[in-house]
């Protein structure tokens, strides 16, 4: 009898063949391994190729959807270009001034209406108290003490677009 034998005791022959046992396990092991490790790569190539279609198809929608917007602006514009031609020839044939101002003011009027609907509003800062935030002051101006730190003067309107300063008013400012 053998000490380092396990072949009297039923199922153990571990002992008399260890490398051998072990060394299937391991290349079963690391061929699982290796085909896991093929299949995360091709995973992440997937998935970073569908992450870079995502991000061209998303900047070409945006470009697109700011097309379109300016589009529809344009369009609208149109019929005050049309309005504005109209009265260009009316201009021409015409000697009645109050007829061409009236004409002018309907198309102002025209234009300003469809500037509003796309949000745009014009800031009142005359007689307000001068902000840095809404205001550009140009120049100071020697004022009663009412009108000092006010807005004296507005030299150009400031606007805003739903809600948000796109120009800022440029002002005289009482000292």
């Amino acid at each position: 009898m053998d000490i380092n034998s396990d072949s009297d005791i039923p199922g153990s022959n571990h002992l008399s063949n260890p490398l051998k046992n072990t060394d299937d396990a391991g290349a079963d092991e690391n061929n699982k391994m290796a085909l896991e490790l093929e299949e995360q790569k091709d995973k992440y190539v997937r998935l970073f190729a569908e992450f870079d279609n995502y991000k061209r198809r998303t900047a070409k929608e945006k470009i697109e959807l700011i097309q379109s917007a300016n589009k529809d602006l344009v369009i609208d514009l149109l019929e005050v270009l049309d309005d504005m031609d109209r009265a260009e020839m009316q201009m021409a044939e015409t000697n009645d001034i109050e007829q061409v101002k009236s004409g002018n003011a309907l198309v102002f009027a025209k234009f300003r209406n469809i500037l509003q609907q796309r949000g745009l509003a014009s800031m009142d800062s005359k007689g307000s108290a001068f902000d840095v935030e809404k205001h550009e002051a140009i120049t100071e101006l020697e004022a009663g003490p009412q009108m000092q730190g006010k807005v004296v003067d507005v030299l150009q309107k400031g606007y805003t677009l739903n809600n948000k300063i796109i120009r800022f008013a440029k002002v005289v400012v009482g000292k």
